[in-house]
């Protein structure tokens, strides 16, 4: 029995135990949250958009170098032997209809200097394909078909997409009809020498979704099934991918197809300086305060800045709303630009934050248009 009474005096202080410090047992310190990883699904959008993206065959009348420039000197060496000696010269690429009523977009070097134009859709219905307009610049052309009732891919808005975003490349590399690779957005506003004589001028997306040698005027969509770029180039030694590649953004694509569409050719909007990029040494020597923006370095005479008040010295931070600190940047907003839109301009003369109002200019100092 007293044993008993032990047992039960042991077991109550236990007990007892327990139960003063169970509070903190029961209730740890909160962690800080933890961000987790959404999973994205993008067998939705690939399904949604194979349709939309054609194969696009050509014939040439005869080799030309900016097919030489592109696919390379000894593209033809490695598949078939030899360097092709008869006319004509065939080359294939990627589209992606952009309305129900058969316009598509590709690359311009696809189809440049292009005797003939066979469009093929996923469904394997083929079709003479016409030119409506080619912008060499920004290497795009707007094609047409003559069907109705098409599947088509809808622009996102490209400025917001987000580095890390996951994106698809649909296309047809290396003969492979429909495939769709996966990747991320690697890179935004990326300045990049293709080879075709405007280097440094043009503006991509660069993305790590495999990219190869057909692949090219294919889309890049968004996990929304929407088009974020045109698949243009890529990043290699050897002609093939190794490992990143580079994408026209929806925003100058959209634009360029407009233009080819309403007026036969692009409307190239102006402001009207020459500008320098900042960095930490030369924002020093310019006794200016900090590295962002962009150093207006000198103002045309009688262009769109001038006409407003820019002076050498101010610096650039935002054009329509869009933060710029770097010279691709300012050209990916002005190339969605047409002469005689009204852009909002904030700068910083002598650290006093100022806005400008100003409408666009072509390179003649007009609002005129230009039609082909």
């Amino acid at each position: 029995m007293r044993a008993l009474n032990q047992f039960k005096v042991l077991l109550f202080t236990v007990l007892s135990i327990v139960s003063v410090t169970g509070v903190s047992c029961a209730q740890p310190a909160k962690q800080p949250a933890t961000k987790t990883a959404k999973y994205v699904d993008l067998t939705d959008a690939a399904e949604s958009c194979v349709n939309a993206v054609v194969y696009i065959k050509t014939e040439f009348t005869q080799k030309t170098s900016v097919w030489d420039e592109f696919f390379g000197g000894t593209i033809w060496e490695h598949f078939f032997g030899s360097a092709p000696s008869t006319y004509p010269v065939q080359a294939a690429g990627s589209g992606v209809i952009i309305s129900s009523d058969g316009y598509i977009v590709t690359n311009n070097h696809v189809v440049e200097d292009a005797a003939k134009v066979t469009i093929t859709l996923n469904d394997k219905r083929e079709y003479e394909g016409e030119i409506i307009g080619t912008d060499p610049a920004s290497d795009l052309a707007l094609l047409k078909i003559k069907e109705t009732r098409l599947p088509y891919l809808t622009f996102a808005n490209s400025d917001s997409v987000r580095i890390g975003e996951w994106v698809l490349a649909i296309g047809n590399p290396m003969g492979l009809n429909s495939t769709v690779t996966a990747g991320i957005i690697s890179a935004k506003a990326r300045q990049l020498s293709t080879g075709r004589g405007n280097a440094g001028d043009e503006v991509y997306l660069q993305t790590d979704a495999a990219v190869n040698s057909g692949n090219s005027g294919g889309a890049l969509v968004n996990a929304s099934g929407q088009l974020v770029g045109i698949n243009t180039a890529i990043a290699s030694g050897n002609g093939y991918y190794t490992g990143y590649s580079f994408a026209i953004p929806s925003n100058i694509v959209e634009k360029i197809c407009y233009d080819l569409q309403h007026f036969g050719a692009t409307q190239q909007a102006y402001l009207g300086v020459s500008i320098m990029e900042l960095n930490a040494t030369n924002a020093k020597e310019l006794n200016l305060d900090d590295a962002n923006g962009i150093y207006v370095a000198e103002v045309s005479e009688n262009g769109a800045a001038s006409q407003n008040g820019f002076q050498e010295g101010d610096v650039i931070t935002h054009i329509d709303g869009t933060p710029v600190n770097s010279l691709p940047e300012v050209r990916g907003v002005l190339k969605t630009k047409s002469p005689g839109d009204k852009v909002s301009v904030i700068l910083v003369r002598k650290g006093e934050k100022i806005t400008k109002n100003v409408t666009l200019l072509n390179s003649k100092g007009t609002t005129e248009r230009v039609e082909k």
